[in-house]
């Protein structure tokens, strides 16, 4: 600004700036004339100064307009740093008014700086550890996603084992019937199923003895018993009558015959039961023998099924041996018929 009040107060195109010149006496305005002796005594040619003084209002004309455009280049910078300087208020105002508004200042009080950036730096060093908490609850996310996926695959693994097992416990009638085709199996089934039905029949006869065998009101055996021990009764009421009459000798000879009878009858029974367990065992021999032939046809079963998938796998690389072959002769007529067409 002082320099703007220095070149108004020098419009009279005498004044000059101070400290310009050193020989020039304060308090006087200089003359054209002095100034053209000053340019002139560089050169010392009188000619010069004339030359000089017919110049100089274009001279002192362009100085003026030049000022007068420094001039106003000064208040147009001015201007805009006054304009800046608002908008630097207006927006230290806004951050003022924003910060006021904050819980972290006390009403009634202006906002610290140390107190704002303080605050700024906790809330930062809190960004930092929920960044650190984000980063560890995404890396155990995805560490359960992935055990998740293992739990899933193997879940998927055991079904599709499950699956595999139950059709090869339950094959399909068409594998069924293929196998029943062959005739080494189809004998071996034949002959098992024979053997199987004529030990269930020996088992039935084995269990309708045993059924008979049984003392009890309803088995045969039960009503024998029954039948004889009412005969004996009557004889023995017979006998009363008999040795009331005096005939106690024949009466105890008849009943040694009949203890007799009976360790006969004893005798039978145990060797009865005697054969019933041999039975008994003969019984569970042939389901053993039953079971073991049923687990060496189902090895026949997978030894076959084995064999069969060999005998696939080697005629599909069979096939695709044979394809190569046949795409280089397909190859190799092409390149001969091009060059008979060449030629």
């Amino acid at each position: 600004m002082a320099t703007h009040t220095r070149i108004d107060d020098d419009d009279d195109f005498g004044g000059d700036f101070p400290g310009a010149h050193n020989n020039r006496r304060p308090g006087k305005k200089r003359s054209f004339g002095d100034l053209e002796d000053e340019e002139d005594d560089f050169f010392g040619s009188k000619q010069g100064n004339s030359k000089v003084e017919e110049t100089a209002p274009g001279v002192a004309t362009g100085m003026i307009l030049s000022l007068r455009e420094s001039l106003q280049n000064c208040k147009d910078t001015l201007a805009t740093c006054q304009t800046e300087l608002e908008a630097a208020k207006s927006e230290i105002r806004k951050w003022h008014s924003s910060f006021q508004n904050e819980h972290f200042i006390t009403p009634g009080t202006s906002p610290d700086p140390k107190l704002v950036i303080n605050y700024l730096q906790s809330l930062k060093n809190s960004e930092e550890s929920l960044k650190e908490q984000l980063e560890k609850a995404k890396k155990k996310e995805a560490a359960f996603i992935v055990t998740f996926a293992k739990r899933e695959q193997e879940i998927a693994e055991l079904k599709s084992a499950v699956r595999d097992l139950k059709a090869q416990l339950k094959p399909p009638s068409m594998q069924a019937r293929r196998l029943l085709l062959d005739p080494a199996i189809h004998e071996e089934f034949t002959r098992l199923k024979n053997l199987v039905e004529e030990k269930e029949k020996k088992v039935k006869e084995l269990n309708d003895n045993i059924a008979a065998v049984q003392f009890t009101p309803t088995s045969k055996m039960g009503k024998q018993l029954m039948a004889k021990c009412r005969t004996l009764q009557e004889e023995n009421e017979e006998i009363g009558n008999e040795a009331s009459e005096g005939k106690m000798h024949e009466l105890s000879m008849k009943l040694a015959l009949q203890k007799s009878q009976n360790a006969e009858l004893r005798s039978q029974f145990e060797g009865l039961h005697k054969h019933m367990e041999g039975l008994t065992n003969d019984v569970e021999r042939s389901n053993e023998m039953v079971r073991i032939m049923q687990e060496q046809l189902d090895e026949r079963d997978c030894e076959i099924k084995r064999l069969k998938q060999e005998l696939e796998q080697k005629s599909l690389i069979e096939e695709e041996k044979a394809e190569p072959s046949s795409d280089s002769r397909k190859v190799s007529d092409e390149v001969i018929e091009s060059e008979e067409v060449n030629t």
